[in-house]
């Protein structure tokens, strides 16, 4: 299933923590480009991060829907592709048209490659997700308590460096602040999230979904669940992409977030060659907006690539000309219609 960019979103820390609920709005994530232009941009290699900024909290949680993770393509490719993962062994094509498609015959075949590889164990030894998240200070309070104040306000300032790396995409260097840290750090969920998901970034699957793991049970949040599940989807462990979905589905913190997770999932069901099932998963509960957001323009893509493999292909053009209108530079909406006419 295709990656569409849509409009780039934040994969930086932003806004400050509230106790109790770590849950944000929809609006905080996407669809405002002003506040999601890249602070690096402004920067001096050399400036020193406040301490622990005002504004200072977690990595937002849509990474799935914008991070990706081959690490090797470049940044506009990167940014054409959907929430659902784009496994290595791909084959890439030189116009990004061809990608698109060679895509997503490839990924049925891989699917029915590697069922025999499927995760049955995924629901064991698991601590199920709360209803309600874990009430928690902010990272630097957290690490001056853990560390001591001198310590913790080093760290609370390294841990600003490393974000504004991970904002700029600097990974590794972002990766070799992060370990320079205390291993009590990863007490803390700033820590433990960023470095999560800068393993997903890098492609490391196995440790990203470590990491995250933690993160889930340390703040009892939904908030990195469809990253977490781009992490198991891409180890094809489809038992934790599904407990991961159910749980988001189930807590509903917004609609862009639910979104992510809808696109893993169906992502994840077309991987196991179950294209159909994809298919309703993304129709279900699916109306035509008045006022599209990111989101829905996302999904209604999805839905149109699987309509358009699927052999619908009014309903796949139908859609694709519905996003053209409302988003005429989304992804390759535009080749996508004219193919379809």
């Amino acid at each position: 299933m295709e990656k569409p960019k849509g409009n780039r979103r934040t994969d930086k820390p932003s806004g400050k923590r509230p106790s109790g609920d770590r849950r944000r709005t929809s609006g905080d994530r996407r669809g405002n480009e002003k506040s999601n232009s890249r602070s690096g941009q402004n920067r001096k290699s050399d400036s020193k991060p406040d301490n622990v900024r005002k504004d200072w909290g977690s990595v937002t949680r849509h990474g799935a829907g914008k991070l990706t993770r081959e690490e090797s393509e470049d940044r506009e490719e990167r940014n054409k592709r959907t929430a659902t993962r784009t496994p290595e062994d791909e084959i890439v094509a030189t116009e990004s048209s061809d990608r698109i498609r060679n895509e997503a015959t490839e990924a049925i075949s891989r699917a029915k490659g590697r069922k025999k590889n499927v995760h049955r164990e995924g629901a064991k030894k698991r601590v199920p997700t709360p209803n309600i998240p874990h009430q928690l200070p902010d990272a630097g309070k957290l690490l001056s308590k853990i560390l001591g104040e001198k310590r913790g306000a080093r760290a609370s300032s390294l841990l600003g460096y490393a974000a504004a790396e991970f904002e700029n995409e600097k990974f590794v260097e972002a990766q070799k602040i992060l370990k320079s840290l205390d291993e009590k750090s990863l007490q803390v969920p700033e820590v433990v999230e960023l470095s999560g998901l800068i393993n997903y970034r890098l492609g490391k699957w196995s440790k990203a979904s470590e990491l995250l793991e933690s993160f889930r049970v340390i703040t009892g949040s939904t908030e990195q669940h469809p990253v977490l599940a781009d992490c198991y989807r891409a180890q094809s462990n489809w038992t934790e992409v599904e407990i991961l979905w159910d749980e988001l589905r189930q807590a509903s913190p917004n609609a862009a977030l639910v979104t992510e997770g809808r696109l893993v999932m169906a992502g994840s069901l077309d991987d196991q060659g179950r294209t159909s099932d994809a298919v309703r998963l993304l129709e279900k509960g699916w109306k035509i907006p008045r006022q599209p957001k990111e989101h829905h323009l996302r999904r209604a893509y999805a839905l149109g690539d699987l309509y358009e493999r699927s052999g619908a292909l009014p309903r796949a053009r139908e859609l694709f000309t519905w996003i053209r209108k409302h988003s005429p530079k989304f992804a390759d909406v535009n080749e996508r219609v004219r193919d379809l006419s």
